[in-house]
């Protein structure tokens, strides 16, 4: 087994959505070089030794296996898929993430390629500062100084200001400080699917909707005129009661909830299959109980082609669910716009989902988690 050694990456960036880039760089290094068990706070500083946009600066401590040249072969590679393009320009230049190795371990390499500890992390006060939030009293293996005392002797004066962003080690550290995240769509749109893949990948409390012993949903999609009220005062009773339970009893081991549905579309269901008078009672007794319940951090909309949808719900072959028209479900999808379109947008988001296949391709699965992901930066930030 190889040996796994303490490496210090310092990270910045000045272009673009800088906060999301260095989170996306941290999570890049956790998933393709090792652990990452810390990180600094973040760091602003005006470009140093040319003109250009402000950085933001941290450093992170990574637990990895690679050798040293590896560890730089990888850390050039998330740069290009974070859109580095190096110049063969001399001098310092503007970029989206500058990853640097400073220290792999105690060691001392010198070769054509990479120079550890980084030769001039001593007098780069936005290396310094963010080092010594995670190793303060690191000792330098060459000059034999610890990070506070470089800093007392560093003679860069750049200004220096401490950010209120905050990074996180990993995905599951970041969705577990939303709390609860809910996943919904249209009928067919695969909130299930996804709900349960994230609960699996990243320890969350699995709720689910349980339509399935709903008595009169066979019926309703035979005669909906006859059999919408109850239904629909079916459903409000069971999510009302599951979503309390489920929503207030907090699990010990896990991180946080996910849920493949969220109770005001009972709201959203009932405006379409109700008439006006039905709607208008029911609607009364839906607020007093929507006042009384958990509502998500993060809210996001699958949305689905109608046509795509209608093939979701043949491939899943429900015999109940066979002959649901499309008029049904445009409404659908337009009452949950409807919905959204009064929603915080800072708590919403909408995913159009119809060309992709996040149940069997991994690559739209990280699409989707990168989406929610950057939305939970922003409201952590």
């Amino acid at each position: 087994m190889n040996k796994t050694t303490n490496a210090y990456i310092s990270i910045g960036s000045n272009l673009g959505k800088r906060l999301h880039t260095i989170q996306q760089a941290i999570f890049l290094i956790q998933k393709n070089i090792g652990k990452v068990t810390n990180c600094s706070q973040v760091y602003e500083c005006p470009a140093w030794g040319f003109i250009g946009e402000n950085f933001l600066n941290a450093c992170i401590l990574v637990q990895t296996t690679l050798s040293p040249n590896h560890l730089l072969e990888e850390l050039l590679k998330i740069e290009k898929e974070l859109g580095r393009e190096r110049s063969q320009q001399n001098g310092y230049q503007s970029r989206t993430i500058d990853l640097d190795i400073v220290y792999y371990g105690i060691s001392e390499i010198k070769n054509r390629e990479l120079t550890i500890p980084h030769p001039k992390l001593q007098d780069r006060l936005f290396v310094l500062r963010p080092l010594a939030d995670i190793a303060p009293q690191f000792y330098h293996p060459i000059l034999q100084k610890d990070t506070r005392n470089l800093i007392q002797e560093c003679r860069d004066k750049s200004s220096l200001t401490k950010t209120s962003y905050t990074l996180f080690c990993n995905r599951k550290d970041l969705f577990s400080r939303t709390q609860f995240i809910s996943i919904e769509g249209n009928i067919g749109a695969g909130k299930t699917s996804l709900a349960t893949k994230i609960s699996e990948d990243f320890n969350a409390k699995l709720v689910l909707e349980r339509f399935a012993e709903n008595p009169f949903l066979p019926n309703f999609y035979k005669d909906q005129s006859r059999y919408a009220f109850p239904l629909e005062m079916s459903f409000l009773a069971d999510r009302y009661q599951q979503f309390s339970d489920d929503t207030s009893q907090f699990d010990l081991f896990k991180s946080f909830m996910v849920s493949d549905y969220d109770i005001f579309k009972s709201l959203i269901f009932a405006k379409v299959t109700l008439q006006k008078d039905e709607y208008e009672l029911y609607k009364k007794i839906f607020n007093f109980m929507y006042k009384e319940v958990k509502k998500p951090q993060i809210y996001v909309y699958l949305y689905q082609t109608t046509e795509r949808l209608l093939e979701n719900i043949k491939k899943r072959g429900r015999d109940y669910e066979q002959n649901i028209q499309t008029d049904y479900l445009e409404k659908i999808n337009r009452g949950y716009f409807d919905f959204l379109k009064g929603y915080p947008k800072e708590n919403s988001l909408v995913i159009d989902v119809s060309e992709l296949d996040f149940v069997s391709n991994k690559k739209d699965y990280d699409a989707i988690i990168e989406k929610i992901q950057n939305l939970a930066i922003e409201q952590l930030n």
